[in-house]
């Protein structure tokens, strides 16, 4: 036993090594890939995500369904969060992501079978990777802000095949005015927060009813129906405080013994709160949101002075009204000054499809805008607000980047082939991980041809020997089988929804692919935890 290491584990935790671990968790990845396989391109297919409520999302994104979906596989997770980290850097791209980590995992194991080591898969995909984006930047267009054309062909490969799909025209002007209206020009380039598009969902009415609004909607109305229904010049007065009586946190205990104190004991309370209401009319703030309560006496007072009022805003409203108004977030009735009110040139309540909210346009810092969808059922409606969040991302990150690429698999494509030419001028065996890669990407044509009911082999074949006669943008147009130019088709994406894909997809790969023994702690009885596997070997 002299010289060999020892290993002392407790009678509860379980181990998984080398081969088995590395089966397994390729095995998790892979799952998770395809269960969101179908649902890529223009042909895919929606999926019905029931919880355990009851309630039901119908969607065809990949983060959504990889969201709802109970995953407890470790690995599993790790692919998930791949969607979820293509999602918030690009918005778009999600099932792209997981579907190629899951063929990356795939092809890799195709390698460990033939005795290649996992370190010399990952540093061979490290490399595809770099020169991936290395080649990608080859074949990007460069896209303007005064470039509305290209834009609008942006929004509708987005919306294409998702539920707001037959829209995709409509939606087009919409979304790219509402991108433009909250784009800052700052040194560094154009910068793009997508969070100051509010989106509002509203049941009733058609999807064409669907309207941009140039300044910011809160889904609150007025504590009072006498308050004014309408304020110009607003000064606005934004608190994190609830305006009313404020109880004693600690325990205390008063002695009433006749009728005057209670009085006294009322009277004070309505000073209070009077006092409070006075330093709000004193800062010449004619409209109140507040984040929390606002008493019944404080609302009377309010309505008497004129001030419009709304409560129970959310704290997300509230950092947008900030935004939008340039006030002051006040956290007690003291902090108050005119000089940190906001302004808007209208604040106002409309009823929209039978529920009222507030509407605030001429802002002060004009960076806003908010989109009120319509449609005839909560499903529909939903469908929009994702469909339509991902398109915002979209023109958002074409805008920041200034580059975009074709569709239809023509990226994918070319990146197989150009790295597959790579590939023969390595001399390791990093080489064999570059090939696979190069074979890997073409998961994504292959995907979009299977899911229109094409066939796949065919389709790759006419695909390479397009690209190879040096036609860069060729594509598969999926509704009529033809292999076309996807620049001529109009199908464009965002340069970063390649990259972003390729480097999460690799990163998440090696990462998955450096596990050689899984270890976890068993509960008090021996068991496994969720999702890990049983294993074969115990120390």
């Amino acid at each position: 036993m002299a010289g060999q290491p020892t290993y002392m584990l407790g009678n509860r935790n379980k181990s998984s090594r080398t081969r088995d671990a590395q089966s397994i968790n390729i095995l998790a990845g892979k799952a998770v890939a395809k269960a969101v396989r179908t649902t890529l391109g223009p042909k895919g297919m929606d999926k019905m995500l029931v919880d355990s409520l009851g309630d039901i999302v119908i969607t065809n994104d990949g983060a959504t369904i990889l969201r709802e979906m109970d995953i407890e596989h470790p690995a599993a997770k790790m692919v998930v969060e791949v969607a979820k980290t293509q999602d918030d850097e690009v918005g778009d791209g999600t099932t792209t992501a997981a579907v190629l980590t899951g063929e990356l995992l795939a092809k890799a194991e195709e390698l460990i079978e033939k005795g290649v080591h996992p370190t010399i898969i990952a540093s061979g995909y490290r490399m595809a990777a770099e020169k991936a984006t290395e080649i990608l930047k080859t074949i990007t267009i460069d896209i303007s802000r005064d470039d509305r054309k290209t834009m609008g062909k942006l929004v509708k490969t987005s919306l294409t095949g998702k539920g707001a799909g037959e829209y995709k025209d409509f939606f087009a002007d919409l979304v790219i005015d509402a991108v433009l209206s909250v784009a800052e020009e700052t040194e560094d380039g154009i910068q793009v927060d997508v969070g100051d598009v509010t989106i509002e969902k509203r049941e009733g009415g058609s999807v064409l009813d669907t309207e941009l609004v140039p300044g910011l909607i809160v889904d609150k109305e007025r504590v009072r129906p006498n308050m004014p229904k309408k304020v110009e010049n607003a000064k606005i007065m934004l608190a994190s405080f609830g305006i009313e009586f404020h109880k004693i946190e600690k325990s205390a205990e008063i002695k009433i013994t006749s009728p005057d104190q209670m009085q006294m004991f009322v009277d004070q309370e309505e000073r209070m709160v009077k006092e409070m209401v006075d330093k709000i009319i004193a800062s010449g703030a004619n409209v109140v949101f507040c984040q929390k309560a606002i008493d019944d006496l404080a609302q009377y007072y309010l309505e008497k002075a004129g001030i419009y009022a709304c409560r129970r805003i959310k704290k997300s409203d509230l950092q947008k009204l900030a935004k939008a108004t340039g006030a002051t977030l006040f956290q007690d009735v003291t902090d108050i000054r005119p000089e940190d009110l906001g302004s808007a040139e209208l604040v106002e309540e409309r009823d929209i499809s039978g529920a009222k909210m507030t509407f605030l346009t001429g802002c002060k810092e004009e960076k806003t805008a908010s989109l009120i969808l319509h449609g005839s059922t909560t499903h529909i409606v939903d469908s929009l607000k994702s469909a339509l969040n991902d398109a915002l991302c979209v023109i958002g990150v074409a805008l920041e980047d200034q580059k975009i690429v074709a569709g239809g698999g023509s990226p994918e494509i070319e990146l197989a082939l150009r790295l597959s030419e790579y590939a023969a001028t390595l001399k390791g065996r990093e080489q064999l991980a570059v090939s696979k890669f190069a074979e890997a990407l073409e998961i994504i044509p292959q995907t979009l041809a299977e899911n229109a009911g094409l066939d796949p082999i065919d389709k790759i074949i006419e695909l390479r020997s397009q690209h190879e006669k040096g036609n860069k943008n060729a594509g598969l147009d999926v509704y009529t089988g033809k292999i076309v130019n996807m620049l001529e088709n109009n199908v464009l994406e965002p340069l970063r929804i390649k990259t972003q894909a390729l480097n999460a997809a690799t990163e998440a790969t090696v990462m998955i692919l450096r596990i050689d023994d899984v270890v976890a702690a068993g509960s008090r009885k021996g068991a496994m935890p969720p999702g890990m596997p049983q294993p074969d070997m115990e120390m």
